[in-house]
């Protein structure tokens, strides 16, 4: 009889999962050692803690990507044991689990550069890549450490794998006891495979998710800890973030809150230029004019130049960005629109029509443009910028150099930006640019005859950081020389941040969106330091109320300039990959998607204490705001009502 139940057989399947959990530990290990500093997990005890409770999203992406391999090891074919049919389970078994080790060691790398773990929105990055072999090639020159770390992993998994075989003695005659036995034991294997799925046997509760991660956390990050990879591609595969929200709100409430329909008086005889910088990953930390030495012991700043056009500009130097990469940056600056758990570029909502800064810019008769130095198409920005209305794209392709090609991301920011400079002075005014950088990057190089000119600083962004500043002094000493240059506003910002080196002030789940916000025009119209909360969305209305645009427009942020007495009060909205952080007035949310789940004090950054036990009626307040923002943010995206 025990033939007939396949004990054998089963024991080494058995056997076989077992070390795809033990892989799994090790990954999670991998990914602390890379990522220590980041995830402050504190102690032995809370390691094994957090480990533990990672066993129940071990187990779904186990089962979920081993659901074939356990197949094929337990129908009843009777040839199960021989040598050909173990080949191919065992081609079955790596195909699948070495994918899911692969997606594993791409976050020891990445996930420091986008603070959550790697979700099928990460396709947005890619999927317009057209230099997506160079990018890959420099990464495996870049991280060769982690490449040979997974070829160790995948041998020793190998190895292990063979060490245990299935016998091939024969079984029993009776086919009827073997299919009967067999079927017995495949639907108890599937019993216990769908509760591991789903987190538990539970008919009440939905399958665990990403945010279920956080239950047993007392840091946002160590929620990123807790998950893995497979995981997170898993669970937002084919999912749809943008859905309306069922917020009990009357639309007086929400109007009231969100205020999306904004109208200024400013009045503005001479409509001036506007050329907007979207810098690549330039954190505010990296500005000294935007951080208080005296407030971080030792600073060191990258950014001479800058920090000299700060002193003649208004700065923001309490700003964030809405999203953590590069065409985030792109729809929240331009159309006032951002994103969180998934880009909206990347949704079936994107194409339609946009009220945004370039649509109303071309009614007002400005001629616009866009610049990016990166192949044409690269990150999406070709097909968004085409869907905003720009009159003019300006890539690689126009650039028509390959010789100023840094290899990797693009043309080097400071031919590029005198490229710019160029083509602007061909321009009739009014004219809206926009350029978006691309040097200051992973690989983190600079051009040769520039190698040992910066300071190499204390992390390996520092000295792009340093040339990108350079390009920026270059572009305007000869931009200044230009009649149009008098008229024209300039606004800098960055699309989200990168390395951080100081870790008490940035390694945070606020600051870790912390970006510059400059506004310089040459007749010193606007000069000061400003230390309200500002994002990214709100720099669309600011540039309307600075040209003197008087109509209704949409727009969930508020110009920076504005100083009526019932301007709309300074927020941040943004999502850290596992919840909305808003912050508003005295106080920081942290929203779940349906309800507040913390409270904290606008200066605990760190999120260490939670106020939800005590609240009060601003918390009240600020949660009834974000629930409003939502509302209006979902609801006019699905509507086609941008």
């Amino acid at each position: 009889m025990l033939k007939f139940l396949r004990l054998q057989e089963y024991k080494v399947m058995l056997y076989r999962l077992l070390l795809v959990y033990f892989f799994y530990t090790l990954s999670r290990f991998l990914f602390f050692i890379y990522n220590y500093s980041f995830l402050e997990i504190d102690s032995l005890f809370e390691y094994l803690r957090l480990s533990y409770h990672g066993l129940a999203f071990d187990t779904t992406a186990i089962f979920y990507l081993n659901g074939l391999f356990v197949l094929f090891s337990m129908l009843p074919l009777r040839v199960n044991t021989q040598r050909g049919y173990q080949k191919f389970l065992f081609i079955i078994y790596f195909l699948t689990n070495l994918i899911g080790m692969v997606l594993n060691f791409v976050d020891l790398i990445y996930y420091k550069y986008n603070f959550s773990r790697t979700t099928v929105s990460e396709w947005d990055v890619i999927e317009n890549e057209s230099n997506l072999p160079q990018m890959l090639g420099r990464f495996a020159v870049s991280y060769w450490h982690v490449f040979l770390l997974f070829i160790l992993s995948a041998a020793l998994w190998i190895f292990l794998y063979k060490k245990v075989k299935v016998s091939t003695e024969p079984y029993a005659k009776s086919l009827t006891a073997y299919i009967l036995t067999s079927v017995v034991s495949f639907l108890i294997m599937a019993t216990l495979m769908v509760g591991g799925i789903r987190g538990d046997f539970k008919y009440s509760t939905r399958p665990i998710n990403l945010v279920d991660a956080n239950r047993h956390t007392s840091k946002i990050q160590h929620a990123d800890f807790v998950l893995n990879t497979p995981f997170a591609i898993i669970r937002t595969f084919n999912k749809k973030t943008f859905k309306k929200v069922s917020f009990d709100l009357q639309k007086s409430v929400v109007d009231s809150l969100v205020q999306p329909m904004k109208v200024y008086q400013k009045t503005v005889p001479n409509k001036p230029n506007i050329v907007v910088f979207i810098t690549e990953s330039y954190s505010r930390e990296y500005i000294g004019a935007f951080n208080n030495p005296t407030e971080i012991k030792d600073y060191v700043g990258y950014t001479p130049f800058l920090d000299s056009l700060a002193t003649k500009s208004l700065i923001f130097n309490n700003a964030f960005a809405n999203g953590r990469k590069s065409i985030h940056g792109m729809s929240s600056v331009l159309a006032g629109i951002p994103s969180f758990k998934d880009a909206f570029t990347s949704s079936p909502f994107a194409n339609q029509d946009v009220e945004s800064l370039v649509s109303v810019l071309n009614d007002e008769g400005y001629d616009t443009s866009f610049f990016h130095g990166a192949p044409n198409g690269s990150m999406g920005f070709l097909g968004f910028s085409n869907i905003l209305g720009f009159d003019h794209y300006y890539g690689k392709t126009e650039f028509n150099n390959d010789l100023l090609f840094d290899g990797v991301w693009g043309i080097w920011d400071d031919p590029f930006f005198q490229y710019t400079k160029e083509v602007l002075d061909t321009k009739t005014t009014p004219f809206f640019s926009t350029i978006f950088t691309v040097t200051s990057h992973e690989p983190y190089i600079v051009p040769k005859e520039y190698e040992g000119v910066f300071p190499k600083g204390n992390l390996p962004m520092h000295q792009c950081v340093g040339y990108t500043d350079f390009a920026f002094k270059q572009f305007f000493e000869a931009a200044k020389k230009e009649s149009w240059f008098d008229n024209t506003i300039f606004i800098i910002t960055a699309d989200h941040t990168n390395q951080i080196y100081y870790k008490e002030q940035y390694l945070n789940p606020i600051n870790r969106y912390a970006v510059p916000i400059l506004i310089y025009s040459p007749n010193e119209e606007y000069i000061g330091v400003n230390t309200d909360l500002a994002q990214q969305i709100d720099i669309y209305p600011t540039i309307l109320d600075m040209v003197g645009y008087n109509k209704p427009f949409r727009s969930w942020g508020r110009s920076l300039v504005d100083s009526s007495v019932d301007r709309m009060p300074p927020y941040v909205m943004n999502f850290n990959g596992q919840n909305y952080q808003y912050s508003k007035g005295n106080i920081i949310c942290i929203f779940d998607g349906a309800k507040a789940i913390g409270f904290y004090d606008i200066n605990d950054l760190k999120l260490e204490t939670n106020l939800i036990a005590n609240r009060t009626e601003e918390m009240d307040a600020v949660e009834l705001a974000c629930k409003a923002f939502l509302k209006d943010y979902f609801e006019r995206i699905i509507d086609r009502n941008l």
